[in-house]
């Protein structure tokens, strides 16, 4: 009868863990359905940048560009894409509602609607592109000196953000699979879908809190949707990625400042 019930419990034993087995496989299957939302090869491009999901984490992002005029400082919430970018001649920002320009003269001759997030948009790559309403596909591969680029299309649902005739292609590396070109339309200012792609080249990575961020982007000239040569290099400097959370006063328009409308 011992013998009988030792046998009875070691098969309860057995069966309980095999049902614990199950339950956390099902879990992980779970994530992987979640997932399925990007492509694979995204997936690995958000990996080799630090993760998506300790991209996450982060509540603001802020860098600063050494530009010839002068320095430009941009602040982003990550959570609700509030912006708010300072220089010595202007300050723009957009609060969640409005887009608002200060400055004492015409110095800023830009349109601050198109720009306010313009940099921000360049500078989160490939992070960015994990937002929600965009459509993924393949796009063919780029070749630039004997060298390949798998590339990855992304297109955005209709009535998503200022622009959503706006085409990316993020090209990366095969083997690291971190992000080296990309490539982008310009449909702001017809709302039509753009025919020529213009190119960007990352390097010069850097780490900075666990993130994979890019020191440097380089604008290239292009011809039949390709690069070409180099145009200019763009340096960004005093890089900081927080998880605490900024007052958004410093988003709201300030005294003396424009909406634009």
């Amino acid at each position: 009868m011992k013998s009988i019930l030792f046998v009875f419990s070691v098969f309860l034993f057995v069966a309980c863990k095999e049902q614990k087995e199950k339950v956390v496989i099902s879990s992980k299957e779970d994530t992987s359905i979640r997932d399925n939302k990007y492509p694979k090869n995204l997936l690995k491009v958000f990996g080799a940048h630090g993760g998506l999901k300790h991209w996450n984490t982060f509540q603001t992002l802020e860098f600063t560009m050494d530009k010839p005029n002068g320095a430009e400082r941009t602040l982003t919430d990550l959570k609700n894409r509030k912006s708010f970018i300072s220089t010595d001649k202007f300050q723009i920002g957009y609060n969640g509602q409005d887009v608002w320009i200060k400055q004492d003269s015409m110095h800023y001759k830009g349109k601050p609607k198109f720009y306010y997030n313009l940099m921000f948009y360049f500078y989160a790559m490939p992070f960015i592109l994990a937002d929600d309403g965009i459509v993924y596909s393949d796009a063919d591969p780029l070749v630039f000196e004997g060298q390949t680029f798998p590339g990855i299309r992304i297109g955005y649902n209709s009535g998503v953000g200022e622009s959503p005739e706006d085409e990316y292609i993020l090209y990366f590396d095969a083997e690291t699979h971190k992000m080296t070109w990309l490539g982008y339309t310009v449909t702001f200012f017809t709302k039509e879908k753009g025919k020529e792609f213009h190119f960007i080249k990352y390097s010069d990575w850097q780490e900075v809190n666990g993130l994979i961020l890019p020191e440097t982007l380089s604008w290239y000239a292009y011809e039949n949707n390709k690069p070409t040569e180099k145009k200019s290099d763009l340096k960004f400097i005093n890089i900081k990625v927080s998880k605490d959370k900024i007052n958004s006063e410093i988003f709201e328009v300030p005294e003396g400042a424009l909406i634009v409308e």
